[in-house]
């Protein structure tokens, strides 16, 4: 194969043009930059060191010089948002919106903008007017994303479940969330005393999550208020299956039920195998009290000394010097009951729910963290101060 000298040629014509064309760039990189205002420049390096008053200063000069400048809008409306003028952002991301010459990409980009400057003002009317504009578009996800938190803030709890189904893999990824808004319903209707409504919704919260502890619960709470102490007490014990962290929130009930039928001791052996089977001191006081109501002081006293030996806390221990108050001879008494004040100072510090997301603590039990907002995030057993 003979070689071709004609590639010789071309080759110092390619390497010119090649050597044009960088020229070319180059010559246009320094026009462009030369038209960015020198504000905008002094405007990013405030930003840089956390300066965000200079910061704002310079981009707003950019922005009044140069209206055409789109992203720079977003940024400082960004920057507004943040600083929370929320005027501000709110206009500035209309004046956007009024443009006759903007783009599909650009309007979304406004819209989703707007969305959040009403939803971080608390206008969730006009936020959710903003967000359904992008419900067509390649926003649509995060709008329904935004569209479901905005219905449970505001407690519309059929249309967050409408919002949840139509997310990507509502099946799985949401189902804690929906089968909470169906109990939600549900006891809005027990409220109303529309018991067959209550029940439906409550199969729903189960068909969509049949581990969901909150709608079997409700489930006993709906039969026991149509007299039906029978079925509630099976549906108490059937959350067993589901999460035995929580029977001790059906504990008690259950108890009651037993001594309203003249069947305290069968009521009493229950909890004692559901306390050998999942022990834990929560699960141990509705037992504890119901064996020192009925004079039962030494079952209730080793019962606590077992517990405090399986897992050592003050918790446990001020309910031990509790029971030992009780037997205890007068003379001795004073001194265990200021022990038993000191211990319970501290054990009652402790004695607390908290959430897994975010560590919000409170001494009641919540289903949505009044913290973070999110859903079956708190700990069914209080936590503890452990013993050394």
């Amino acid at each position: 194969m003979e070689f071709d000298y004609l590639w010789l040629l071309l080759l110092p014509v390619f390497f010119g043009l090649g050597w044009l064309a960088a020229r070319i760039d180059i010559r246009q990189l320094l026009r462009d930059s030369r038209a960015v205002p020198k504000a905008y420049f002094e405007g990013l390096n405030f930003l840089l060191n956390e300066q965000p008053d200079r910061a704002l200063g310079a981009l707003v000069s950019v922005a009044h010089h140069h209206p055409d400048a789109v992203e720079l809008q977003f940024a400082l409306g960004s920057l507004f948002r943040k600083r929370g003028e929320l005027d501000r952002a709110i206009k500035l991301h209309q004046s956007i919106l009024q443009r006759p010459d903007l783009s599909p990409d650009v309007r979304s980009q406004a819209l989703q903008a707007l969305g959040e400057d009403y939803q971080r003002a608390g206008l969730l009317d006009r936020a959710e007017d903003s967000y359904r504009q992008l419900l067509d578009n390649g926003q649509a996800t995060e709008a329904r994303m935004a569209l479901l938190n905005i219905y449970q803030q505001e407690r519309e709890w059929q249309k967050a479940i409408d919002m949840a189904s139509q997310l990507p893999d509502a099946a799985h990824a949401h189902q804690h969330e929906v089968a909470q808004f169906y109990c939600e319903l549900a006891q809005r209707a027990m409220s109303a005393s529309q018991w067959e409504v209550a029940g439906q919704y409550l199969q729903s919260a189960l068909d969509v999550h049949r581990k969901c502890v909150r709608a079997t619960l409700l489930q006993g709470d709906l039969a026991l208020m149509q007299g039906q102490a029978d079925t509630a007490r099976q549906a108490w014990l059937r959350i067993e299956q589901q999460n035995p962290d929580y029977l001790h929130m059906v504990a008690e009930k259950v108890l009651r039920i037993y001594q309203d039928e003249g069947r305290q001791e069968e009521g009493l052996t229950l909890l004692r195998g559901l306390y050998q089977r999942y022990p834990s001191l929560d699960l141990l006081e509705p037992l504890n009290l119901a064996l020192q109501q009925a004079g039962k002081l030494q079952d209730s006293y080793e019962l606590l000394c077992d517990e405090v030996r399986r897992q050592p806390s003050l918790l446990g221990l001020d309910r031990l010097l509790q029971v030992q108050l009780l037997v205890a001879p007068p003379e001795r008494r004073a001194d265990l009951e200021q022990v038993r004040n000191l211990v319970h100072q501290h054990a009652d510090k402790h004695n607390m729910h908290s959430c897994r997301h975010c560590g919000f603590r409170a001494r009641q039990y919540f289903w949505h963290c009044p913290g973070c907002a999110e859903w079956e995030s708190y700990s069914a057993l209080r936590g503890q101060a452990s013993l050394p």
